[in-house]
């Protein structure tokens, strides 16, 4: 007999369960005869334990065991009658009027995948993201490779500036008193690098050797240290040292530093490109991605399971605390953290993820061995040995597997931009980098 399905909202079923209490107690029987042939009690020798004493001692348990088995049973064949895919586990609440005696009778409740259309995607407006990397693009590398290799050089007379060491003594005070860590002696620091607060850069920015001065700091409100953040304190800086930074050569010790063994100049700048068109690539491919699954989300709109969700959300906290704690941050396993607060970010992954599974089942979009071996490679080019991070990769399953899921993904971009509306958007090189 086809199941009774009763749809309560949205996603949310219900459906009527009945165990018959006889088939329970058969089960119930069986194990209780398993269980005496190895069962143990004071007095007893072991498979020579009374029945009665192990219906006393076993039994409870065994038909909590034998109902959850039954019903669990029952439903799995109702949802497979009834054709249905279900999301989460179902919550299960006893039927008490109008069950025949002799009957055990549940309600289950739980929620089913939605229905996913696929959109047109030829009607999608999708910006594919491109970045050229020329010299000039390979030269400011170089140059921020030279800045990371420099040498300082006292200068006197040298007001400070952006770049420079500056080396100097400071101390602190709020309200008149010195407080933890307000005071250093010969501290140094490079100008622009952003370690000291943007306050502090300012007033040391332009002094000179053996020159003093004394200003105001106000401390943001979520400064790291609690006992002065939201405070203003006074600041005393003595100037000990402007340096100036001297870059290194571009010549064959430059090359050997940067892991070039033969000092190839020409080689080492070919072996940079290629780094930087591979990042290039990467965060370009990344961009793009990320226009076109905008362009699908936007395009489709259907209720998703709470229970995925919940699911998400959870995952979401559990990511969040696991950062706390790399950050160092006390008790973060402890600390309360909403899971509501991810509930956008979550409906709309799970959203995206059933509509992005259901186009590659559509348009075979599945990763192919080849692409993932190619993906791998391609990955291994960044490392001295390649031939080892393939086969650190192609080993393991689970490594695999994080592979095949981005070749997918790539899948159903490239399928995408074949058939959407693309525009491409040139996006300047320091802003594909990061380093605007």
């Amino acid at each position: 007999m086809q199941p009774v399905v009763e749809t309560l909202s949205g996603l949310e079923r219900r459906l009527e369960l009945s165990v018959l209490l006889a088939d329970v107690e058969t089960a119930v029987q069986a194990e209780l005869k398993r269980a005496a042939r190895t069962a143990k009690a004071p007095g007893f020798r072991p498979g020579k334990v009374p029945m009665a004493m192990l219906e006393r001692t076993h039994a409870p348990g065994i038909r909590y065991d034998a109902i959850n088995d039954k019903v669990g049973q029952a439903f799995e064949k109702a949802i497979e009658a009834a054709g249905l895919r279900i999301a989460g586990a179902p919550k299960l609440e006893p039927k008490t009027e109008g069950t025949p005696e002799g009957t055990l009778a549940f309600f289950a409740t739980f929620e089913v995948y939605p229905a996913v259309t696929v959109p047109d995607l030829s009607g999608l407006k999708i910006k594919r993201a491109v970045t050229t990397v020329g010299e000039a693009e390979v030269q400011r590398t170089v140059d921020i490779l030279r800045k990371q290799r420099a040498e300082y050089a006292a200068r006197d007379g040298r007001a400070a500036q952006d770049d420079d060491r500056v080396t100097l003594d400071f101390a602190g005070t709020i309200d008149g008193v010195p407080f933890e860590g307000g005071k250093a002696d010969a501290f140094p620091f490079v100008l622009g690098q952003g370690r000291m607060l943007p306050e502090f850069e300012a007033a040391a920015r332009g002094m000179k050797a053996g020159e003093s001065k004394v200003f105001p700091l106000a401390f943001p409100a979520d400064y790291g240290g609690k006992d002065v953040a939201g405070k203003t304190a006074e600041f005393t800086i003595n100037v000990k040292e402007v340096a100036e930074p001297v870059l290194p050569v571009i010549d064959a010790e430059f090359a050997k530093s940067l892991g070039q063994p033969e000092g190839d100049v020409e080689k080492l700048l070919a072996d940079i490109r290629g780094n930087i068109e591979r990042e290039v690539k990467a965060r370009t491919l990344a961009r793009t991605k990320t226009s076109v699954m905008d362009a699908l989300i936007g395009a489709v709109s259907f209720d998703v399971p709470k229970a995925l969700v919940d699911s998400e959300c959870q995952s979401r906290v559990q990511a969040a605390r696991a950062e706390l704690t790399q950050r160092g941050v006390p008790n973060a396993d402890k600390m309360p953290i909403p899971a509501d607060a991810f509930t956008a970010e979550a409906e709309r992954r799970v959203r995206l993820g059933l509509l992005v599974s259901e186009l590659v089942q559509q348009a075979q979009l599945q990763a192919k061995p080849e692409q993932v071996r190619a993906r791998i490679e391609e990955f291994a080019g960044n490392y001295e040995k390649p031939a080892e991070v393939v086969s650190y990769y192609l080993s393991d399953r689970a490594r695999r597997a994080e592979v095949e899921g981005i070749v997918l993904e790539d899948n159903v971009v490239q399928h995408a931009l074949a058939k959407a509306q693309v525009e491409d958007e040139q996006v300047p090189f320091d802003q594909i980098m990061g380093t605007a």
